[in-house]
């Protein structure tokens, strides 16, 4: 596995049941995967929430009136800050534990490989991913592949086509 950050901190936090979740390690395992050889340093927020506050954000942020598995909030460093001060402040996670929990199943998915895709891809986008057009969201999601391969994972996009 490539070197991870240098100094990473990912809180987690449970705005709803924890049974049934991953635990925190989990998830700061899977952060750090995706941060690998990619950044050096970087705090991160993951907060795990119920379906009223992942719609509630859904429709504030996004305009879209459902709750979504995962959504990122890039972090925004306050203006009046000297030029070039780099701060390790990557951003926040927001993942919607009964649309996860649905989708696997869905999906046919171990709930734990959903989450992990999840928190990798939310990563990403914090880092600046994206899969707004076909080419982004094949070059996004071969990254993920690899990740979540390292992570002994199964491609999550196995048997989807585009």
């Amino acid at each position: 596995m490539t070197k991870g950050p240098t100094r990473l901190d990912v809180a987690v936090g449970y705005a709803t049941p924890r049974k049934g979740l991953p635990a925190a390690a989990s998830f700061r395992r899977w952060a750090a995967a995706a941060l690998a050889g990619r950044i050096r340093e970087a705090d991160v927020a993951i907060r795990l929430v119920d379906e009223d506050e992942g719609r509630a954000l859904n429709r504030h942020y996004r305009g879209k009136d459902y709750a979504t598995n995962v959504l990122s909030f890039p972090a925004e460093l306050p203006e009046g800050l000297p030029p070039g001060l780099r701060l390790p402040l990557l951003g926040d996670l927001v993942i919607c534990a009964p649309v996860v929990a649905r989708e696997a199943a869905e999906q046919g998915k171990p709930l734990n490989a959903h989450y992990a895709h999840l928190t990798v891809h939310g990563v990403l986008h914090l880092l600046g991913w994206d899969h707004e057009d076909d080419t982004e969201a094949e070059a996004m999601e071969g990254l993920e592949r690899e990740i979540l391969a390292v992570l002994g994972i199964d491609d999550p996009y196995a048997g989807e086509s585009r």
